[in-house]
């Protein structure tokens, strides 16, 4: 198996979450998004990374986990994209 180099993208209050992983990254106000968060509780698929703030975005990943941000959307797309343009 070759070594991967995992490339974390920092959601902030000392936590972070594998670029590679990342399907979507919404806001949280849309019913569709809100259903989303309560079927991934059900499932024990929610990680709650706000750390008591606010949420403000909305991870999706391949592994159906919802991850749940107080970070701007704008805010993470642009870590990702300054990690892809960093990578390339």
């Amino acid at each position: 198996m070759a070594d991967r180099e995992l490339h974390l993208i920092p959601l902030g209050y000392d936590n972070a979450i594998v670029a590679e992983r990342i399907v979507a990254i919404v806001q949280p106000l849309a019913n569709p998004v809100r259903r989303l968060k309560e079927e991934a509780r059900r499932h024990n698929k929610l990680v709650d990374a706000t750390n008591g703030r606010r949420t403000r975005s909305v991870i999706i990943t391949d592994t159906d986990h919802v991850v749940l941000s107080s970070l701007e959307p704008r805010r993470l797309i642009q870590r990702v994209t300054m990690r892809d343009e960093l990578v390339s």
